[in-house]
């Protein structure tokens, strides 16, 4: 791993396993919301987005091994992403980010990636 690398410097694993764990924690809380994952088990998608950051900033590739390129509009093109579910969704991950205590230019920077990637999965 690049110990100059976004992943490196915001604290790796540890700090991507807490956003997605603060940010899954409001997605089982919110009915209407949770109903947008099929699986019963919120884990496999914890770790799909895991990963995908991980991968996405610096980190391991595992991602890439495991689902290939991410694609990350055709995967979600079976759901219906509208304006509703994108700010419901960069609501709970703004919550998350916030919890997981980063520099505000850190937060900043990650903050504008998920704010861009947010808005072009809208679908419906």
């Amino acid at each position: 791993m690049d110990p100059n690398s976004f992943y490196a410097q915001v604290g790796g694993r540890e700090t991507f396993q807490k956003i997605v764990e603060a940010f899954y924690a409001q997605v089982a809380e919110d009915e209407d919301f949770r109903a947008m994952y099929p699986e019963e088990d919120l884990e496999p998608a914890k770790r799909r987005l895991l990963t995908f950051l991980e991968q996405y900033w610096g980190g391991p590739r595992t991602y890439q091994a495991e689902r290939g390129h991410p694609r990350l509009r055709m995967r979600h093109m079976p759901f219906k992403v509208d304006a509703e579910a994108r700010d419901k969704w960069l609501k709970f991950m703004g919550n998350a980010v916030k919890e997981a205590g980063l520099s505000p230019m850190h937060e900043e920077i990650l903050w504008d990636y998920l704010d861009r990637a947010a808005h072009s999965m809208v679908n419906a």
